[in-house]
């Protein structure tokens, strides 16, 4: 998978920040945003120091119009990583109509505001190796299920992953390729408030890894880990009254977080 130009969103924190540590190297020209200025840098500050060209871009992916400007006057995308999302509070969370709106704000139209300019960035680009270029959002194992204890993350996340998944069905025919990345706990910032058992939890270098790997692998639908998701989409098939429980028992009030 030859990359010369890469745009990670939410790259100043977690999975985005791993991913892009992971990428940076000689030759290859990283467009990184992020929400905390001090925190973006420094990550720019490591993939510089790794041989990688950088430009930053401080501001919100839900500012529709800045996120337009900003990736349509790039030139060339090889691979966009939409990686910014809102974690959600469990039982104790204020669900206010104010908190599930930025829930859903963030995790799909920040994943929009990301996805459409750089399809429009790719469609206007030659063909190398058989592809415009890789586009990859994360989702998460959490859309698989409907958790009463998290109910605007899961459907955040279920959007995003039917989103790029069915976009993915038709622009695969102009050669540029979506993925959606469903994955599992993994060990950031975000989850690090969580107080609830966190199965499969892996670091967020590893999943930078897996991700990446079936990006190149061109993965319509990354999911890890499989023994996880596989629970999560059997659970899916219950009634809802038998799971709703479930979802509830153990959980414990966490603080709102951004990756």
């Amino acid at each position: 998978m030859k990359l010369n130009s890469i745009l990670i969103t939410g790259a100043s924190s977690g999975i985005g920040k791993a991913c892009a540590l992971r990428i940076a190297r000689p030759s290859r020209h990283l467009y990184l945003n992020g929400r905390n200025q001090n925190a973006l840098m420094e990550i720019a500050s490591q993939c510089i120091t790794k041989g990688a060209s950088v430009k930053t871009k401080n501001q919100d992916v839900n500012d529709r119009q800045s996120m337009n400007d900003w990736i349509t006057a790039i030139d060339s995308l090889d691979l966009v990583l939409a990686c910014a999302g809102v974690s959600e509070n469990t039982l104790s969370a204020p669900k206010s109509d104010d908190f599930i709106y930025d829930i859903i704000q963030t995790n799909l139209y920040g994943v929009l505001n990301t996805v459409l300019p750089s399809i429009s960035v790719m469609k206007r680009q030659p063909i190398k190796q058989d592809v415009r270029g890789r586009i990859a959002a994360i989702s998460s194992i959490a859309g698989f299920i409907s958790s009463a204890s998290a109910a605007s993350y899961c459907a955040s996340k279920a959007a995003v992953d039917r989103l790029m998944i069915a976009m993915g069905g038709s622009l695969k025919n102009e050669n540029i390729l979506l993925s959606s990345i469903c994955c599992g706990f993994v060990k950031t910032p975000m989850t690090s408030k969580n107080s609830f058992f966190m199965p499969g939890m892996v670091d967020a270098d590893q999943a930078a890894y897996l991700i990446l790997k079936g990006i190149a692998r061109g993965k319509r639908r990354i999911t890890f880990p499989l023994w996880l998701g596989s629970i999560a989409r059997f659970l899916d098939l219950l009634p809802p009254n038998w799971t709703d429980g479930l979802y509830l028992q153990g959980r414990k009030s966490q603080s709102k977080s951004f990756r």
